[in-house]
């Protein structure tokens, strides 16, 4: 079964975005291509804390991450190389319309005093990434379980050429921007 946001790509945004834009073929429509979830963990504070990092994205994603190691040495920052220092997850296919469609309709609503998006955060080739406060805004994570708040990155990287484009498509997909 396709995820409803997929659906509703297929059967309302593409067409809006040919006429509006005037497309001729339907391999200019831009289209999401993957979602990118990042978790980076401050791993002097606790042992065990980059475990509770993984398997808290686990729960979010539905898809199991990635821990990333430091690649140099820092000694300011009493870091080693090879040393974790977070996790990710490259969601693609159903996964990443199903995230996007939970992001949107459950977990942004979520966070106090939302207002919405700023429309700014593209990256000039249609890349937009936003930072969430905590991981306490989705309904999968339970709040008695959570040993401390932790901060993620989401990149949304669509085949748009131009930040215009890939707000729109957004916009219809129903990302809440602020005006």
């Amino acid at each position: 079964m396709k995820p409803r946001l997929y659906t509703k790509y297929l059967e309302e945004v593409a067409p809006a975005l040919k006429t509006s834009r005037g497309y001729t073929n339907p391999h200019q429509i831009p289209r999401i291509e993957k979602i990118v979830v990042n978790m980076g963990v401050r791993c002097d504070s606790e042992k065990g804390s980059i475990e509770e990092a993984v398997k808290e994205m686990a729960l979010i994603t539905g898809q199991k991450p990635v821990v990333t190691k430091a690649k140099k040495s820092v000694a300011n920052f009493k870091l080693r190389q090879g040393q974790s220092v977070g996790c990710k997850v490259t969601l693609r296919r159903a996964h990443m319309y199903e995230f996007l469609d939970r992001l949107v309709t459950s977990a942004l609503p979520r966070i106090r005093d939302f207002r919405g998006i700023s429309p700014r955060k593209f990256d000039g080739r249609g890349a937009y990434s936003i930072g969430l406060p905590d991981q306490t805004i989705f309904p999968e994570i339970e709040l008695d379980k959570i040993k401390r708040q932790q901060g993620m990155d989401v990149t949304i990287v669509t085949t748009a050429s131009k930040d215009e484009e890939a707000l729109e498509l957004l916009r219809l997909l129903g990302m809440p921007f602020s005006k």
